[in-house]
């Protein structure tokens, strides 16, 4: 089974989950808008259902979500035609970005995304292509390589099409992707539980 088909036969049950820890991602949500900014222009790679797009939206002139599961953004576009915002569109596309001008954002956001990519250098580096110079990279990514006991339970999920492929990154390794890519890191930290859920925002020079 192919990424994109697991995501599209998991659309409409992941839409219909709670968030898990709502506390962690309203906070996550009001740090995310202190970086942006009316004028700007932002692109949310792996956006989902686009219910993280349609809250952050308002604060940007220009909010385009992007997913590269087709019922994902069949799902978003449904909500924002119940909720319209002038200022945001959807899109399908990977997290390389391949629909994207080179320097074209002033901001790239990616929400629990990064662990789940085939080639975490290649979408990092699409992240900084896409970006204006001086532009910013968010991005909130579980980094749970510390938690050994996933790794056997994530497998044989993945043996009965119950999961996705997972990177199993420290948030040091992480950190380093980031730089390796050509941004320099200008906050770091962890929200909710725990050390895993690694919280960066980068930016361009």
């Amino acid at each position: 089974m192919t990424a994109a088909v697991f995501w599209n036969k998991l659309a409409r049950r992941y839409a219909a989950r709670p968030v898990a820890d709502i506390p962690a991602y309203e906070a996550t949500l009001d740090h995310v808008r202190r970086y942006l900014a009316p004028n700007q222009n932002v692109i949310e790679v792996g956006c989902g259902t686009g219910s993280t797009a349609l809250v952050l939206a308002e604060n940007a002139a220009r909010y385009t979500g992007t997913d590269f599961s087709s019922e994902m953004i069949a799902i978003a576009r449904e909500k924002l035609a119940k909720n319209p915002l002038s200022s945001l569109d959807f899109a399908e596309t990977g997290a390389t970005l391949d629909t994207e001008a080179d320097a074209s954002r002033d901001v790239v956001l990616g929400f629990n995304l990064y662990h789940l990519v085939p080639d975490l250098d290649a979408s990092l580096s699409a992240a900084h292509r896409v970006l204006k110079p001086g532009g910013l990279f968010i991005t909130k990514t579980p980094c749970i390589a510390s938690m050994w006991y996933i790794r056997p339970i994530i497998g044989a999920m993945r043996l009965v099409g119950k999961a996705p492929g997972v990177l199993y990154l420290t948030p040091g390794a992480y950190d380093k992707a980031i730089e390796r890519a050509g941004f320099e890191i200008v906050e770091a930290g962890f929200y909710g539980k725990g050390k895993t859920n690694r919280f960066v925002v980068a930016r361009k020079p």
